[in-house]
C-alpha cells in the first residue's frame, strides 16, 4: 500500500480535492464526510453550517437544524461533538463512559428519563421547571444553569437520550435505547477499525502524529474501545496507504493514490471554518502551507494575532491569509489578514474573493438576514 516519490505538493492537492468534493445533497454530503463538527458560536455562522456550505448544493445557514429530523442523522460524540450518520451509533454505543455516575446522580437520571419518556419529547426548559429542586450548577462557559440541563447533556452522552430536534439552537430530547452489541474480541476490533477508518476518511492525508492524536480524542466518543483503537493505529501500515515524505509518515485510505492527477483543486476562493476538515489539523496545516494558523476565539483580545474567528482563505492550492467576518446592522463587514502582509497581486484572487463573499451573503440569508459586504476601514 506504500506510495513512493510523493511530495508535500501532492499531499496538499490530495488534502484539498478529496475533502472539497463537488457539492452534493445535504444527506449525501454528511454521509461522505462521516462526521460534521458542531460548535454553538455564530461568528457570523456556526461551524457546522460553514463546513456544509462548502459541500452542499444551495446550502443556507441553518439548513442542517431545520431538516435534521428528516435526514437520518444523529448528534453525538465522536472525536468531538457533532453530527454523524445514524448507522454510526452502532459503533459508538452502548458507550461506557470513563467516569460513571454516583448513586444520587443515577437516581436523578432515572427520574428525568421517566419524565421524558412519559412526554415523548422534552425541552430542557420543561425539565428544568419539573426538576427545579435539583438546583443549579456552574455553566461550561461561565454563569450557571439548571442542574437538570447539565444532566440531560450527560444522559445524552451516556446513551439514555437522543436529540430529536433543535428549537432555536436548543436541543430537544427523547428517550433512546441502544441495541446490545456483540462484545467478542473480533466484533470489538471490527468496530474500532470502522471508527479509525472514519477518522482517516475525514482528515486524510494524515501525518502519523495527527492520526495518533485523533485516536486519542476518540476516547470521547468510544471510551470503551480505547484498547482496540490503539491497536488499529499500531497496525496502520497494514491497513492504510502510507508513505514517508520529508521524514514524516503519512496515511490515507488504501484505495486512494495521492499522486493521482484526479486530485486537482479548482482555482476558486473558499472561506473555511476553523474546524473544516481541510484546516482542522493545525500540525498538518503548518506542514502543508508553511505557516501557523491559530483559532483565537478564546484568547484575550489584546493577545490575538488573527482575530476572534479567523477563517482561512483558500485560493486554489494556496492559503495566503485569513478573514474575519461579522454582521453589523445587516451588513457583512470583513477584516482580511495575509501571511506576507499584503493580498496576492493576481486579479484572479480579488475576483475569487468577491465571488466567495457573494456566496457567503446568500448562505447567511438562511439565518433570515440580508447582508451586503463592505470593506473594513
Amino acid at each position: 500500500m506504500a506510495a513512493s516519490a510523493l511530495t508535500l505538493d501532492a499531499l496538499r492537492r490530495h488534502a484539498i480535492a478529496r475533502s472539497l468534493f463537488k457539492p452534493l445533497s445535504l444527506p449525501a454530503a454528511v454521509r461522505r464526510l462521516g462526521f460534521v463538527q458542531a460548535d454553538p458560536m455564530r461568528a457570523p455562522a456556526r461551524a457546522q453550517d460553514l463546513i456544509l456550505h462548502q459541500r452542499v448544493r444551495d446550502y443556507r445557514a441553518g439548513d442542517l437544524e431545520r431538516r435534521y429530523e428528516r435526514l437520518g442523522l444523529e448528534e453525538d460524540a465522536f472525536v468531538n461533538y457533532g453530527f454523524v450518520p445514524r448507522d454510526m451509533l452502532a459503533l459508538l454505543h452502548p458507550r461506557t463512559p470513563r467516569q460513571g455516575w454516583d448513586t444520587a446522580t443515577t437516581r436523578r437520571a432515572r427520574d428525568v428519563l421517566a419524565f421524558v419518556s412519559e412526554r415523548g419529547v422534552a425541552h430542557p426548559r420543561e425539565v428544568g421547571e419539573a426538576f427545579a429542586h435539583h438546583g443549579r450548577v456552574a455553566g461550561y462557559w461561565g454563569g450557571d444553569l439548571n442542574a437538570s440541563t447539565r444532566l440531560l447533556d450527560h444522559m445524552h452522552y451516556h446513551g439514555w437520550l437522543r436529540v430529536r430536534r433543535r428549537e432555536g439552537g436548543t436541543r430537544v430530547y427523547e428517550a433512546k435505547v441502544h441495541e446490545r452489541q456483540d462484545d467478542g474480541p473480533s466484533a470489538r476490533r471490527g468496530r474500532a477499525e470502522a471508527l479509525v477508518d472514519a477518522i482517516v476518511n475525514l482528515y486524510a492525508p494524515l501525518p502519523a502524529p495527527s492520526l495518533g492524536y485523533l485516536v486519542t480524542l476518540l476516547r470521547y466518543g468510544a471510551p470503551h474501545l480505547s484498547e482496540e483503537t490503539r491497536a488499529v493505529v499500531k497496525a496502520a501500515r497494514t491497513r492504510y496507504g502510507h508513505a514517508v515524505v520529508d521524514g514524516t509518515t503519512w496515511f490515507w485510505p488504501a484505495d486512494e493514490n495521492p499522486a493521482s492527477r484526479r486530485y486537482r483543486p479548482d482555482d476558486s476562493v473558499r472561506l473555511l471554518a476553523p474546524f473544516d476538515p481541510v484546516v482542522w489539523d493545525r500540525r498538518r496545516f503548518e506542514m502543508l502551507w508553511g505557516w501557523a494558523y491559530r483559532f483565537e476565539a478564546y484568547v484575550p483580545a489584546p493577545k490575538r494575532t488573527m482575530g476572534h474567528y479567523a477563517l482561512p482563505v483558500l485560493w486554489g492550492e494556496q492559503v495566503p491569509g485569513w478573514i474575519n467576518l461579522r454582521l453589523e446592522r445587516g451588513r457583512l463587514r470583513r477584516d482580511l489578514g495575509f501571511v506576507d502582509g499584503r493580498a496576492p497581486r493576481d486579479p484572479a484572487f480579488r475576483r475569487g474573493l468577491d465571488e466567495a463573499l457573494a456566496r457567503f451573503e446568500t448562505f447567511l440569508a438562511g439565518y433570515g438576514r440580508s447582508a451586503s459586504a463592505t470593506e473594513e476601514a
